[in-house]
Order: structure tokens, then C-alpha cells, then sequence
């Protein structure tokens, strides 16, 4: 695998900006995905890619055909074009460290920006590879143009060596997944494979097949502007009551304290003033039914403050998400210990862990596609800190390699 051709291939892909924006209806909701849509278009067809097709909804699909003299299942690999809207991620200034060194690494001296060992132990893993790092001023967009550089990478492999048995392989490259509609318009029938992978994950090592059950919740707030100087019995300050129900959740059930299966309420966003403010809430667990007890939960405080007011000031929007994909890969855990047996194979060791978080492959098990998800080597996603070592990236390539050899094993009549 040469590395140089990854590196320069991820970073084409990220100096191309692909911000999805959650407040557009939109499919994609931002026409920079259409830059990087056309583009891999190009190189996919460049490299020897069939049926290569980018349809009006910004979804990039192709072929690899089979260079088999028998049938065996048809297998998918995924991963999205989009940025998360959380974190600008234009003009992106990739910096690329090589041996690294195992000390802190600065991203930006003028702005006193340091990617230390010492709060990201992480990076320890890594002592002696290459990372790809930000400018310390925007996200990297690992997540998930590694998954993108890794699936090209690994399909103009197998064109150029085809003495690699595989069976037919197809890919897809999702718009919007970072605002939750990477699958809605995901032709499942179209695309055509028995299961897929998503390559979405973060560490090397990486191999999940269960996710959160997911839900949002817009909480609207509406109060009365007074002359504070006759405010009193007549002023309601929506952001006082908005406080108090920030408060009257659970202190403990928040991302920076929970871990593992444990759910939680997040608060991602408040924007107010005394007449109205707007609290953007998500909420997970991995358990249906705790899952649901945390709607329900959020709910009853609405309906109990509202009580307590004396007046219906708090109004409550709760959409489901996306929910665990465990129910729709357990039938088939074949697929996931094929994956698990490649990174075996190759040396990795194997993170058999639940994802706190979603993936397109969650949506596409309930579509019809089971589709766990792989590493795709990033770390510290969403936020400037955010990297990437090449040679996770090569395993990573090398993995996909490794699974469409041993379908192609396996299933041999």
C-alpha cells in the first residue's frame, strides 16, 4: 500500500469543504457536497470503477465486479461525504507530522493550540506513524473522508491486482449523515449487496455492531418582555425557566459523565432572550426501553412545569432519530465475525464495543442492509484536536481488502 498516494488522496478530500447544515430541508442540505460528490465520481471511474452513478440526491454509488467463476454474496462498503455543522470545517490546513515523537505537537503557535499526550493519551499509541492533524482553527474531516480515502484506496488495489479473488462489491458515499439523513434516500434495492460495512468508526481496531437508540427534542420557551423597571408580576424570563429545567434533569446522565451502554441527555444547544429561548437537546441509550423512559422522562417535566407555571410556556418537539442496529445484525453475526477475523488476520485486535453514537449502517440494518461498523483510524472527532494516523488508514484499506477476500473464501461452493 503506499502511503504517500493515501495521504494525498485524503487530502484532496478535505480540502474540499462539505459542511452539512441541519437547518435546511434540502437533499443534501449544502451544495458544497455536490464538489466532493463530482470529484469522487471522477476518480472512480479514473481508477476502472463500473456503474459509477451520482443521482439527484447527491449519492455516489459503484461496481466492482466480480472476478469469480462462482456466486457468492454481494458486499457493501459505505462511508459520508458530509462534515458535522458543529465545527466549521472550510479551509482546512491539514499538517502532516511524521515519526511522531510522543510529545505534545503544537497546531497553531500564534493561537497557543497544542494537541498534548497529556489530556489525549491516545495519541501514545502512535509513537513513531504519521498524523494528519488540523491547523488548530478547524476540524480535519477524518470523519469521514478517511472512510472515503480508505474504500478508494482499497478498490483501485484490487483493480490493480486482480490475482485477489473477490466476489461483486458496491459502494456508496452518503450525503448528510452528520444531521441524521445519510440514509433517507438510500436506494437499499438500487445499491444491491447482501450486507454492508459502514467505515465510520474511530480507533484502529474498531468493529461495532450495536449503536444508541436516538431521539431529539426541541424545547420552546416563550416568556413576556417588561421594562424591568415594572417588571414585577408581569415579566416572565424564559431564560430563567429554561434554567431551571436544565436543571431538573439528571446531573450525571450527560456525555461528560457517562460511558459505555450508560444513555443520556445532551444539551447542544440554547440560544434565548427574556421572550423566548430554544433549548436543542439529544437523547440516547443503547436500551429501548431506557430509552423510551427518558422521552417519557422529559415529557412528564414539561407537563409538570407547565403545571407549576400556571400556563403552557414550555412547549416539547421529540423526534426519533435513528435506533440500535444490534436487532438487525445478530441474525446475521456471520458478517461481523468475518470482519473481526480479518483484523485477526492482519495483526489488528479487534474493539468489539458498542458505538455512543449512530452511523448511517444503523438506519441502512433497519432499511434492510445490516451493516456494522469498521474503524476508520480518526480520533477526536468534531473539533479542532481532531486527527489521523496514515497507517491506520493503510490497515484500515487493508481490511476492506481482506473482507472481500474471505467472502469470496468462504462461500465457495
Amino acid at each position: 500500500m503506499n502511503k504517500d498516494h493515501i495521504i494525498k488522496r485524503f487530502i484532496s478530500y478535505v480540502t474540499i469543504d462539505t459542511e452539512s447544515d441541519p437547518n435546511n430541508p434540502d437533499f443534501p442540505s449544502s451544495d458544497n457536497q455536490w464538489n466532493l460528490a463530482n470529484l469522487l465520481v471522477k476518480e472512480l471511474k479514473d481508477i476502472g470503477m463500473s456503474d459509477v452513478t451520482l443521482d439527484k440526491n447527491c449519492y455516489v454509488m459503484a461496481t466492482l465486479p466480480s472476478n469469480l467463476d462462482y456466486d457468492v454474496p454481494t458486499i457493501g462498503f459505505v462511508s459520508h461525504i458530509d462534515t458535522t455543522p458543529d465545527y466549521t470545517g472550510a479551509n482546512i490546513k491539514p499538517k502532516i507530522h511524521h515519526e511522531y515523537d510522543g510529545k505534545d505537537i503544537v497546531l497553531n503557535k500564534n493561537e497557543n493550540i497544542v494537541l498534548s499526550p497529556s489530556y489525549f493519551d491516545d495519541l501514545l499509541q502512535y509513537k513513531g506513524q504519521t498524523i494528519i492533524t488540523t491547523d488548530g482553527t478547524t476540524l480535519l474531516g477524518a470523519d469521514d473522508k478517511a472512510g472515503i480515502t480508505e474504500i478508494v484506496s482499497a478498490m483501485e488495489y484490487l483493480i490493480n491486482h486482480p490475482e485477489i479473488k473477490h466476489g461483486k462489491i458496491r459502494i456508496c458515499f452518503t450525503p448528510d449523515e452528520e444531521v441524521g439523513k445519510g440514509a433517507h434516500k438510500f436506494d437499499v434495492k438500487k445499491f444491491g449487496a447482501d450486507w454492508a460495512y459502514t467505515m465510520d468508526g474511530s480507533q484502529i481496531g474498531e468493529l461495532e455492531y450495536e449503536n444508541f437508540n436516538a431521539a431529539s427534542a426541541k424545547i420552546t420557551i416563550n416568556g413576556k418582555i417588561v421594562h424591568p423597571g415594572y417588571a414585577k408580576g408581569k415579566m416572565i424570563n424564559s431564560m430563567s425557566i429554561a434554567g431551571d429545567f436544565i436543571l431538573r434533569l439528571p446531573s450525571k446522565e450527560v456525555p461528560e459523565s457517562t460511558e459505555g451502554y450508560e444513555g443520556f441527555f445532551h444539551l447542544h444547544q440554547f440560544k434565548g432572550n427574556v421572550e423566548q429561548s430554544i433549548l436543542q437537546y439529544i437523547i440516547r441509550d443503547h436500551d429501548t426501553d431506557l430509552f423510551n423512559n427518558r422521552k417519557q422522562f422529559m415529557i412528564d417535566l414539561v407537563a409538570r412545569m407547565n403545571s407549576e407555571l400556571g400556563n403552557n410556556a414550555i412547549e416539547l418537539d421529540i423526534k426519533d432519530q435513528y435506533y440500535n442496529m444490534k436487532e438487525k445484525v445478530i441474525p446475521v453475526m456471520h458478517i461481523v465475525d468475518i470482519a473481526e477475523e480479518v483484523m485477526q488476520d492482519i495483526g489488528i485486535t479487534p474493539l468489539i464495543k458498542p458505538i455512543r453514537g449512530g452511523t448511517d449502517g444503523s438506519q441502512l440494518s433497519f432499511m434492510g442492509l445490516p451493516c456494522p461498523n469498521i474503524f476508520a483510524g480518526g480520533h477526536n472527532f468534531h473539533g479542532r484536536y481532531e486527527y489521523v494516523p496514515v497507517e491506520s488508514m493503510i490497515k484500515a484499506t487493508e481490511v476492506i481488502i481482506g473482507i472481500s477476500e474471505k467472502v469470496a473464501y468462504k462461500f465457495k461452493n
